[in-house]
């Protein structure tokens, strides 16, 4: 078997003929080989305990996709669930917390840090199945949610189109945001050591919930225990991805990571423009973009290549939507990987082939 390792010389910032691609959501929904393994369990988050399951779908995308890296299948809420605030996945809806925070007490009594990734075996176990059936193919990336995003759902209980009860407390009471952050900061910095332990190449951190801040909240009470997190990883490179955080993209490349995330809202040429041409980044499609022609998606995948060059990995601007065609995923994939940067020209220019 062949061993694709283009996702990490990208990082290392080495001279590659196209960038790699990966996609977020790729285990998961689009895909009738999941659907078929998700009805054989009884929810969702069994699915996610189950290690034989869960390495079987994150191996699905690069056996049937073809892409260039494998994300665990898992979820961000196992964090929270193990510190103590169980969840269900109720379908249509999402995900559902009996409990939640509402006093200082309740921060006190959460579990945290390395007892809390302790209780993620089943994790850990799935990350070595995992290996074994991707038998050094690709890279395999592990997961978890920025310490805002899941700040956001234990106090909300569940998804909000405002986390509004989340984004009062901040401004009610900043001391306990901070020791509840600061626990969560501890169990998640735990918990990507233990995944690293058992055989993840890569970590990316979701902060899908940061475009609900402003700059002022999001660099109080997010970029510290993001920064936390990145200066603690040093075994594999790390992504951050915050979502919607546009206003805070200087201090998200300050926080020295590997790869920096962005979303569909970020135009790639401004980017390169302000932040110059070293800074490795990740994006950034618009799902939708999907959703038409194939002449579309390969005008506008040309294009992001084209503004981004050769320091980029390939990927949407957030997760696939469930409701996508397979077929034209399946097209950008096989398009980005014919794609070769020109040789006569520098590789950070990232000239089209066409």
């Amino acid at each position: 078997m062949s061993t694709n390792k283009l996702l990490l010389r990208t990082i290392n910032g080495e001279k590659v003929d196209r960038p790699p691609i990966w996609l977020m959501r790729q285990a998961g929904r689009i895909l009738p080989e999941y659907r078929e393994v998700r009805a054989s369990v009884e929810n969702f988050v069994a699915l996610v305990r189950n290690p034989e399951l869960a390495a079987e779908v994150t191996v699905q995308p690069v056996d049937i996709l073809g892409v260039d890296a494998a994300i665990l299948f898992s979820d961000i809420l196992v964090i929270p669930e193990a510190m103590g605030l169980p969840y269900k996945l109720v379908e249509k809806k999402g995900p559902i917390f009996p409990r939640t925070i509402e006093s200082e007490t309740d921060i006190e009594n959460l579990i945290q840090g390395q007892k809390a990734a302790e209780e993620l075996d089943y994790v850990y176990e799935a990350i070595k199945v995992t290996k074994k059936k991707l038998a050094g193919r690709v890279p395999l990336i592990g997961f978890a949610g920025a310490p805002w995003t899941l700040f956001s759902y234990m106090i909300e209980g569940q998804g909000s189109k405002t986390f509004s009860k989340a984004k009062k407390m901040l401004y009610q009471s900043p001391r306990a945001s901070h020791q509840l952050l600061d626990k969560i900061t501890e169990s998640i910095i735990h918990y990507l050591k233990n995944k690293i332990a058992a055989g993840v190449d890569v970590v990316q951190v979701f902060d899908s919930w940061a475009g609900l801040l402003n700059a002022d909240l999001y660099n109080v009470y997010a970029i510290p225990y993001l920064r936390r997190i990145v200066n603690a990883i040093n075994e594999v490179p790390v992504i951050v991805f915050s979502r919607g955080a546009y206003f805070s993209m200087e201090e998200l490349i300050d926080l020295n990571s590997n790869v920096v995330g962005l979303d569909w809202t970020m135009d790639p040429t401004r980017f390169r423009s302000q932040f110059g041409q070293e800074v490795i980044v990740q994006g950034n499609m618009d799902p939708c973009v999907l959703y038409g022609s194939m002449d579309l998606i390969t005008s506008k995948a040309r294009s992001i290549i084209n503004a981004l060059g050769g320091q980029h990995i390939f990927n949407l601007g957030h997760g696939v939507y469930p409701d996508t065609d397979p077929a034209k995923v399946k097209e950008l994939i096989d398009y980005v990987k014919s794609y070769r940067y020109k040789r006569n020209k520098k590789i950070s220019q990232g000239v089209d082939n066409e």
